[in-house]
């Protein structure tokens, strides 16, 4: 890994996952969680001020880059709950099946290499009653965007991280058996346009 990736780039996403509409999504989400979370892409801990400590008990936060922990140490330690880090793949997380009561995912599933895998693992890892409960952005509506959308990934994934702007978050979800029961979409305000539309809801694994 280069120092670019190391060390400049977990410091690159960690501002710009702190801007205020971004912020303002979280506080949608977050604060639904409740019992044992587990929080995929935790990077420098953005969310942890929005959980709610009377609801959470643990929050597991797995996030390959070891450096997003540390700059995350400050959030931790004002916590009101326990936190706890994987440094480790979504796609393969060393943890118990059915261990979670919910899992938060809020851009991160924009970056996560295959994000179908790592939604097997969350289903995996949630127990019978579970839900997921996610902010993401990805693929716009508008055809026109779209195609600025496709033209501009390839690009966009090797300076940011790996981030795709052209994803299509519900039908991943739906595509590896949860059933998406609630989903708003709106444009960020303040926010470029090809990265500016937004998902977020919560889904359920599919009854089979």
């Amino acid at each position: 890994m280069g120092f670019y990736a190391k060390y400049l780039l977990p410091r690159l996403i960690t501002a710009a996952c702190a801007t205020k509409p971004m912020d303002r999504q979280r506080r949608k989400v977050v604060p639904r969680a409740r019992g044992r979370v587990l929080e995929i892409g935790m990077g420098a801990g953005h969310n942890l001020p929005h959980y709610d400590a009377e609801a959470v008990t643990t929050v597991v936060g797995v996030d390959p880059c070891h450096t997003s922990w540390t700059l995350a140490e400050e959030r931790v330690a004002n916590a009101d709950f326990d936190v706890e880090f994987v440094c480790g793949s979504a796609e393969a997380v060393p943890l118990e099946d059915a261990s979670f009561d919910c899992a938060v995912i809020t851009f991160s599933l924009c970056t996560i290499p295959d994000p179908h895998a790592a939604l097997r693992e969350i289903k995996r890892l949630l127990k019978p009653e579970g839900e997921v409960i996610f902010c993401e952005h990805g693929i716009a509506p508008d055809d026109s965007l779209q195609r600025w959308q496709h033209r501009i990934n390839p690009v966009w994934k090797r300076i940011a991280g790996g981030c795709n702007l052209n994803r299509d978050i519900p039908a991943i979800f739906e595509a590896e058996g949860f059933v998406v029961e609630e989903l708003e979409t709106m444009y960020l305000p303040n926010t470029p346009k090809f990265a500016a539309y937004n998902f977020w809801g919560l889904a359920r694994p599919k009854v089979v």
